[in-house]
């Protein structure tokens, strides 16, 4: 009973320090997301001991703080691209004229780590993993670009991408969950081209945004990420133009 004691003891002190930690890393906000007109909500989860690729995490394991710093980094990664997106530019390539597929997408604006309008409202730890579910309160102008996204001009596409089978270097946790999105956000207009366009084009660019948070997992010791986006074609070369 006394081992129980202490077990319990110690977690409830655990969940203690991560809301303390998750009320520092959001400037203490005052105000009431629920109070608040105009509200994106997502959830996501950090792994407490993280292994990619083989490459052991320089922060491995984890601790509380520093797993509570990465969710609100990556949330403020996911709403910059639902909320601003990114401009492209396309390239389907082609086989037979030894064209490379690629994509270049470009940031419209971001959502800065420590942003006050991005709160915590829950947490939880369980199977070595802290999930996180979080709000963000949207001005009057992202409000307006929001619903921007959901116009007549825009298409729903969605796909699944992945972050790089071989790296030589790791680059980090965040920069291959960017990857992988990059990756579901070239083979989703891929798809959606296939399907709209009776030739494959030379080149095509727009705009695209999230329209939810990714799922992210792990394949093969890889992130992969299934992506939901919307999509505006500015422009379309075809190949009959070269």
């Amino acid at each position: 009973m006394a081992v129980c004691f202490r077990y319990y003891s110690m977690i409830r002190k655990v969940i203690f320090l991560l809301f303390l930690v998750l009320v520092s890393c959001t400037l203490f906000a005052q105000s009431e997301s629920s109070n608040h007109p105009y509200v994106l909500r997502g959830e996501i989860y950090v792994d407490l001991e993280p292994i990619y690729y083989g490459h052991i995490d320089d922060e491995y394991p984890l601790d509380v703080s520093t797993a509570g710093r990465r969710a609100l980094e990556e949330c403020a990664m996911l709403y910059s691209a639902m909320i601003y997106g990114w401009s492209f530019h396309y390239e389907p390539g082609e086989k037979a004229r030894q064209i490379d597929e690629n994509i270049e997408l470009e940031p419209v604006n971001v959502i800065q780590f420590g942003d006050p309008n991005l709160n915590i409202t829950d947490t939880e730890i369980r199977d070595m993993r802290l999930r996180v579910w979080t709000d963000y309160q949207l001005s009057d102008t992202q409000q307006r670009r929001v619903q921007t996204w959901s116009g007549g001009t825009f298409r729903n596409a969605q796909a699944i991408g992945y972050s790089p089978e071989n790296i030589n270097e790791y680059p980090g946790w965040l920069a291959l969950k960017k990857t992988a999105i990059e990756d579901a956000a070239r083979a989703a207009l891929r798809a959606m081209l296939r399907g709209s366009e009776r030739n494959r084009p030379k080149e095509v660019s727009g705009f695209i945004s999230l329209t939810s948070f990714p799922r992210f997992f792990i394949e093969a010791g890889r992130w992969a990420a299934s992506t939901r986006f919307r999509v505006q074609i500015s422009e379309i070369v075809p190949f009959a133009a070269y």
